[in-house]
């Protein structure tokens, strides 16, 4: 009976330890299968887009439109704000296609001719130069949409900000609607919690938000992108009363009420409009944020701490846009078969 029991439990030991082993089994299992799994998806994220894209299709691409950059940055110090402007207008809308770069139709209206657009895009004629080029030497290869995501890089770098990898292999889109433009791309009279929501529906949270803003750093505005803060805020008489005094004094020198002229422009960090600093993080943080939608970032907890940090320490906030430039130009892309790669960005192939 002794040995009978024993022999039982012995065996009753062993069903239990083989149960284990087979849980243990089926848990690592599990655990690999979930490993291939994300794996899978992370090649397949890396395989939409993808560093060193036209490396062996056309090794010169990344160089030529560098150098187009470069020699427009020579000729107007403003075109390297304007191309920054340019891809995040581009990605804003329908995704980073390419879609800003089209030119009106008598049948429609191009983003490009929005108000949101017109007249503030500038760097076109660098696009064209750097597509003529790669047309020559590697024709129908280098699509529009990337010609645009790597400008916005070497403006950045050529203006003092950090260089960073641009991944690859965007389409260009087809179609191009200049109401899009006007209802994809946020007014300069946000609000911090209307930007919030506008660039979350992008997929961007609040702190790349904020990053992404210092790109105010450099450029221009025209005078009737802010002038409602000088002369009639909210519908009064007066001027915003979160605008430095002395700031404003100077802005309505450079804007006088009742102007007619739509091609007074005032510089967006007049300390350093061509280098991209912490500049305009330092100028909200003394009231003289251009926009509404730049000293706004002062009105939440948040939002002014990630200002007060990019002040403060200005290669955080470089490596910080970095990151975001990359993140914000795979919005939308057009892989593989979608789309197609433009001969002319201005128009659709024929």
């Amino acid at each position: 009976m002794v040995l009978t029991s024993t022999i039982n439990t012995y065996n009753n030991v062993i069903a239990y330890k083989q149960k284990e082993v087979m849980s243990s089994k089926r848990v690592t299992w599990l655990s690999l299968t979930w490993v291939l799994v994300f794996s899978c998806l992370s090649v397949e994220l890396e395989a939409q887009l993808q560093v060193g894209f036209y490396r062996t299709s056309c090794g010169l691409a990344e160089f030529i439109v560098k150098d187009e950059v470069r020699k427009g940055f020579i000729r107007d110090r403003g075109v390297a704000p304007g191309l920054v402007r340019m891809h995040f207008h581009d990605c804003f809308v329908r995704g980073c296609d390419g879609s800003v770069l089209f030119d009106s139709t008598p049948s429609n209206t191009a983003e490009k001719d929005s108000p949101a657009n017109n007249p503030s895009l500038r760097g076109f004629e660098v696009i064209d130069s750097a597509k003529a080029r790669l047309e020559a030497v590697c024709k129908g290869v280098v699509s529009c949409a990337d010609i645009v995501a790597f400008a916005a890089r070497d403006s950045v770098e050529i203006t003092g900000g950090l260089g960073y990898d641009v991944p690859a292999g965007r389409r260009d889109g087809r179609i191009s609607l200049a109401s899009e433009a006007s209802t994809n791309l946020p007014p300069p009279t946000f609000t911090v919690n209307q930007l919030t929501q506008f660039f979350s529906n992008k997929g961007l949270t609040q702190d790349e938000m904020v990053t992404l803003s210092g790109a105010h750093t450099i450029g221009r505005s025209h005078c009737s992108s802010f002038s409602n803060r000088l002369y009639n805020f909210n519908g009064t008489s007066g001027q915003d009363p979160t605008l430095d005094p002395q700031y404003a004094a100077s802005l309505k020198t450079q804007c006088p009420q009742g102007s007619t002229n739509p091609n007074l422009v005032v510089p967006m960090n007049p300390s350093s409009p061509s280098i991209t600093d912490e500049g305009y993080y330092v100028d909200v943080l003394r009231n003289r944020g251009l926009f509404t939608s730049d000293q706004t970032l002062l009105t939440d907890t948040t939002t002014a701490t990630q200002v007060r940090q990019n002040a403060g320490n200005p290669f955080l906030w470089k490596n910080k846009f970095a990151s975001a430039m990359v993140k914000m130009g795979q919005l939308g892309v057009l892989i593989g078969e979608a789309g197609e790669i433009r001969a002319n960005c201005r128009v659709i192939n024929s």
